[in-house]
C-alpha cells in the first residue's frame, strides 16, 4: 500500500479506537482519501543537483535548493482544486469557506506567484506568504496550510527517490533533503537505533540517541521523556530549550505506520508536553 494510503488507514482505526479524535482528524482523513493515487499530480518538480549533491550536503546544505523548485500551473490548478474542494465541505466556518473560495480564484486568475510561495516555504519565509494572503484577502495560516498539502506530497515523493547512502555521515537536526525540522523520531531494531523524520518530506535519518535535535544538547541530567499508558509513542523533551519531539519506538508497534499520521495520532502528547511548558521543536 502507498504512504497516503497507509496514513489513511491508521487515521481510520484512530477514530474506531478513540471516538473522540473523530472531529479533530475527520478533515485529514479526508484530505488523504483525495491525495491516495494523485501524489505525482501536484505540477511540483526540483531538479536535483548532479555533480554538485555531495558537495552541498557535505557542508550541511539540503539537497533540495528552494530556488530549483518548478511548477506546472495546469497541473497544480487542477491538484488545488480536489483540495479546496474537500476543505470547503468540511469547513463550518462561512468566513473560511469565503477564503477558501478566494484562494481559488486567485489560482484561477494565476495571480499568485505559487513558485515563489512554495520557495518561501521551504526557506521558512513568512514574509511572502504574509503578503500574498493579504492580497487575497485570507489568513495567512490557513494560506500556508493550503500551500503545504500540495508542497509535502511533492516533496515526499521525490524523497523516496533519493538514495539514502549520499547522507552518510550527516549529523544536522534539520532534514538532508529538504532542510525542513524534524517532526517525530523513531527508534528501530533491537538496539533502538534512533532516526529523525523530517516534518515536510518524510524522509529519515539516523541520530544520536542523547541528543536534542534542535539545540544540540547532550547533557543527559536535562534531556528525558515521558509517557502516556502502554502506547509505543513517548514524548523526549529538552530542559535546556524547553523543546520536545514525539517518539515512536517500533519495538512496541506500528512499525508500518507513516510518522505523519502517527504525529497527528497522538494530539494528546502535544496537549501534555503543553502543560509541562515544552513547546514543539521548531
Amino acid at each position: 500500500m502507498a504512504q497516503t494510503g497507509r496514513k489513511r488507514e491508521h487515521l481510520e482505526r484512530t477514530v474506531r479506537e478513540r471516538p473522540e479524535y473523530r472531529e479533530i482528524l475527520s478533515l485529514f482523513q479526508d484530505l488523504f482519501a483525495r491525495i491516495d493515487g494523485r501524489e505525482g499530480d501536484t505540477g511540483i518538480s526540483f531538479s536535483l543537483p548532479d555533480r554538485h549533491g555531495a558537495e552541498r550536503v557535505s557542508g550541511g546544505l539540503p539537497l533540495i535548493d528552494p530556488e530549483s523548485l518548478s511548477v506546472d500551473r495546469e497541473k497544480l490548478n487542477g491538484f488545488m482544486a480536489g483540495i479546496l474542494d474537500v476543505m470547503r465541505r468540511a469547513s463550518r466556518d462561512p468566513t473560511g469557506s469565503e477564503e477558501l473560495d478566494r484562494i481559488g480564484r486567485a489560482l484561477g486568475e494565476n495571480s499568485l506567484d505559487m513558485a515563489g510561495l512554495f520557495a518561501a516555504c521551504l526557506r521558512r519565509e513568512r514574509k511572502p506568504v504574509e503578503e500574498a494572503a493579504t492580497a487575497v484577502s485570507v489568513r495567512p495560516p490557513l494560506l500556508t496550510f493550503v500551500l503545504e498539502i500540495p508542497l509535502k506530497t511533492a516533496l515526499e515523493r521525490t524523497a523516496e527517490s533519493v538514495d539514502p547512502g549520499i547522507f552518510d555521515g550527516w549529523k544536522e537536526g534539520y532534514c538532508p533533503v529538504c532542510g525542513s525540522r524534524a517532526g517525530m523520531d523513531e527508534l528501530v531494531g533491537e538496539e533502538g537505533k534512533r532516526f529523525l523524520c523530517c516534518s515536510t518530506c518524510s524522509f529519515r535519518w539516523p541520530f544520536p540517541r542523547l541528543r536534542c535535535p534542535y539545540c544540540g544538547n547532550q547533557d543527559s541530567e536535562t534531556l528525558s521523556y515521558f509517557t502516556a499508558g502502554d502506547e509505543p509513542v513517548r514524548v523526549g523533551v529538552c530542559r535546556k530549550c524547553s523543546r520536545y519531539i514525539k517518539t515512536r519506538d517500533s519495538r512496541k508497534g506500528n512499525a508500518d505506520v507513516p510518522l505523519e499520521a502517527e504525529d497527528l495520532a497522538t494530539l494528546h502528547l502535544d496537549l501534555l508536553a503543553g502543560k509541562e511548558g515544552f513547546e514543539r521543536g521548531k
